[in-house]
C-alpha cells in the first residue's frame, strides 16, 4: 500500500476510536493483531480493551497532531481527553476530566493494523486519584 493509504487507515481508525463503533474494527485492525505495551494479542481482546475504556471512559477523544508514514509504519504523535465515568481497573469514577498525550507506531499490512507500539503519558490511574 501507498503511504497515503497507509495514513488514512490509521486516521480512519481514530475516528472509529471517537463514534466508539467497535464492529469497524473488523474493517480496519488485522485478526492476529500485537498490541505491545498491554501485551495481547488479538483483534477480539482489542475490542474488550476498548469496551472497558469506553465505559470507564464515554467521552474519550483523541485528536491526532502528527502523522508520518515511511515503509509499512505510520506514526502518530495524539492528544487525548475524557472524563472518568465509570470503573477503570479496580478505580472507583471520579468524575474528573484527564487529557493525555502520545507516540504511537502502527504496523499495516494488507491494509489492515498488525501491529502497534506506544509510548505516552497516559497515567489514568494517577491522574483521576488527585
Amino acid at each position: 500500500m501507498s503511504l497515503e493509504k497507509n495514513k488514512a487507515v490509521v486516521r480512519r481508525l481514530f475516528e472509529v476510536f471517537d463514534e466508539q463503533n467497535l464492529g469497524l474494527l473488523d474493517e480496519l485492525v488485522a485478526h492476529d493483531y500485537i498490541d505491545h505495551p498491554r501485551q495481547f494479542q488479538g483483534l477480539e481482546n482489542y475490542k474488550k480493551h476498548l469496551s472497558m475504556f469506553y465505559k470507564s471512559f464515554p467521552d474519550s477523544h483523541e485528536t491526532i497532531e502528527d502523522i508520518i508514514a515511511e515503509g509499512d509504519k505510520v506514526c502518530i504523535r495524539i492528544k487525548g481527553t475524557a472524563t472518568h465515568k465509570g470503573e477503570y481497573r479496580g478505580l472507583a469514577p471520579t468524575g474528573k476530566k484527564i487529557t493525555w498525550e502520545a507516540i504511537t507506531i502502527l504496523r499495516i499490512t494488507d491494509g489492515k493494523i498488525a501491529e502497534m507500539w506506544a509510548f505516552s503519558d497516559e497515567q489514568i490511574l494517577q491522574r483521576t486519584r488527585h
